[in-house]
């Protein structure tokens, strides 16, 4: 399991592989570059495969593999791992895609990483998305009902 966090905790990107080869980091390296920022620094676990996907994909990229350096994406990596403990793992590598992509917008979503649910308190901050999220796909439908849209899908809302 690859995950992208940056440096305010908001987990950018997660994928699911049955191995931890080249093909696999440069996989996730190229999906979480995709967002169109390049950083200047990358914390990875000592993998001897990171620095020759790393050279490749971002030559210019300070790869840092300290001891102790990834600590806080291990940490952030527990709360996932507390949450899976008792559904005994997962079967299929898409389910644990989806299960740990849902995790990670529920965290996202609680550390304000979002503009949804601003001004409501930590404690209250998900219910609040959710209910704005809903908000906004009643509306979505009722305008396309209106509209005499005869086909109008909402897609993932995120």
């Amino acid at each position: 399991m690859y995950r992208a966090v940056d440096q305010y905790g908001q987990v950018i990107d997660v994928l699911v592989t049955a191995r931890r080869d080249a093909g696999a980091a440069r996989r996730f390296f190229r999906r979480a570059l995709s967002l169109k920022v390049t950083p200047s620094e990358i914390v990875t676990d000592a993998a001897p495969v990171y620095p020759a996907v790393l050279d490749e994909l971002i030559p210019s990229v300070w790869h840092h593999v300290e001891q102790y350096a990834n600590n806080p994406i291990e940490a952030d990596h527990s709360q996932l791992k507390h949450r899976l403990r008792p559904m005994r793992g997962l079967r299929t590598d898409t389910t644990t895609q989806v299960i740990i992509g849902g995790h990670a917008l529920m965290q996202n979503l609680r550390r304000g990483h979002y503009e949804l649910a601003i001004d409501t308190p930590p404690a209250l901050r998900v219910a609040a998305a959710v209910a704005e999220l809903a908000t906004d796909a009643t509306m979505a439908t009722t305008y396309a009902a209106e509209s005499r849209v005869v086909s109008w899908s909402p897609g993932a809302v995120l």
